[in-house]
C-alpha cells in the first residue's frame, strides 16, 4: 500500500517519509491533482467555522472526479441528534458525502482527550480548576485512537456507506479528571464548577477572544447535558483493544510539559 499526504503547506509534511502533494481546499483546481491515483482519500474535517461546508464540498467533487473508490471523513459524535457547539456543519458535509455515489465511511470522532492538556498542565501547576461542565461525563478518545481507526477503515474492508461513532470506553468526569491528575502529581488537584455564566466572565478576564469563550463554555455547557457521554464500542471493535485511558494521556501531557508546583 503507497500513502500519500496531502497539505496546504507540503514542507510541513516532509518528514513523515511519505510522498506529499499540494492540496488546498480554497484552492479547488489543487485537489483533483492531489487525489490523482488514489484508492481511498481520508478527509479530516476543515478547522474554520463557517468555510467547512464549502471547502468540504470542493473535495467531496473533487474525489468524484478523480475515481477515488472509498473516501472517509472525520466527523462529530451524534451529529443528527444532539445540538454541540463544534457540529453544526457536520451534518451537511454527511449529507454531500452520502449523495456523491462513493462509498463512504464517517468517522464520527468524539471529543479528543488531549483538547484537555492545557486544563491538564494548569491544574497541576495551581491544584485547582473551574469549569461549566457540572457533573456531565464525556466518552473522550486518544488521538492516536482515532488515527489509528482511520487507517484500519482506509486499509481494510466491509466499511463501505457506513457511520461509526467513535468514543472511549470509560467516560469521565472533570471531577474525575482532578482527581486522576492528583493521582499522578501525588497532592491534591480540586475541580470546582462555577457554572456557565460565571465561566464565561472568567474567561474574559483572562483575555479570551470571544470566539474562544463560545466554544470553552458551549462545549462544557454541552458536556453538563450528556452530549459527549456516548456509549459505542465501535473504537474498541476498529483498534481490536481497549481505548486509551484517560490516565495514560494524563501521565502523557505530563511527561512533555513542565508543571510548576503550586
Amino acid at each position: 500500500m503507497i500513502v500519500i499526504t496531502a497539505a496546504r503547506r507540503p514542507r510541513a509534511a516532509e518528514d513523515l517519509g511519505v510522498e506529499v502533494r499540494y492540496a488546498d481546499c480554497d484552492a479547488p483546481a489543487s485537489l483533483v491533482p492531489a487525489f490523482a491515483g488514489a484508492r481511498a482519500v481520508l478527509l479530516v474535517s476543515g478547522t474554520e467555522p463557517g468555510r467547512r461546508v464549502e471547502q468540504h464540498g470542493a473535495a467531496v467533487e473533487a474525489a468524484a472526479r478523480a475515481g477515488v473508490e472509498h473516501l472517509v471523513h472525520t466527523g462529530a459524535p451524534r451529529v443528527d441528534s444532539t445540538a454541540l457547539v463544534f457540529a453544526p456543519e457536520h451534518p451537511a458535509t454527511e449529507r454531500l458525502i452520502a449523495g456523491s455515489g462513493i462509498p463512504f465511511t464517517t468517522l464520527r470522532n468524539n471529543w479528543y482527550l488531549e483538547n484537555h492538556a492545557p486544563t491538564i498542565v494548569s491544574a497541576a501547576s495551581t491544584g485547582h480548576f473551574v469549569g461549566n461542565a457540572a457533573g456531565g461525563a464525556v466518552a473522550s478518545a486518544a488521538r492516536d485512537d482515532c488515527a489509528e481507526a482511520a487507517a484500519v477503515v482506509l486499509s481494510g474492508a466491509g466499511h463501505a456507506n457506513r457511520v461509526h461513532e467513535l468514543a472511549g470506553d470509560s467516560p469521565w468526569t472533570c471531577q474525575q479528571l482532578a482527581g486522576t491528575v492528583s493521582a499522578q502529581l501525588g497532592r491534591p488537584v480540586t475541580y470546582e464548577d462555577i457554572g456557565y455564566e460565571e465561566h464565561r466572565a472568567q474567561l474574559e478576564v483572562h483575555g479570551v477572544p470571544p470566539a474562544g469563550i463560545d466554544a470553552i463554555a458551549g462545549v462544557e455547557r454541552n458536556i453538563a447535558e450528556g452530549a459527549l457521554e456516548l456509549s459505542d464500542v465501535s473504537l474498541r471493535t476498529l483498534l481490536g483493544r481497549a481505548t486509551t485511558p484517560l490516565a495514560d494521556t494524563v501521565r502523557d501531557v505530563l511527561t512533555r510539559q513542565p508543571v510548576a508546583r503550586p
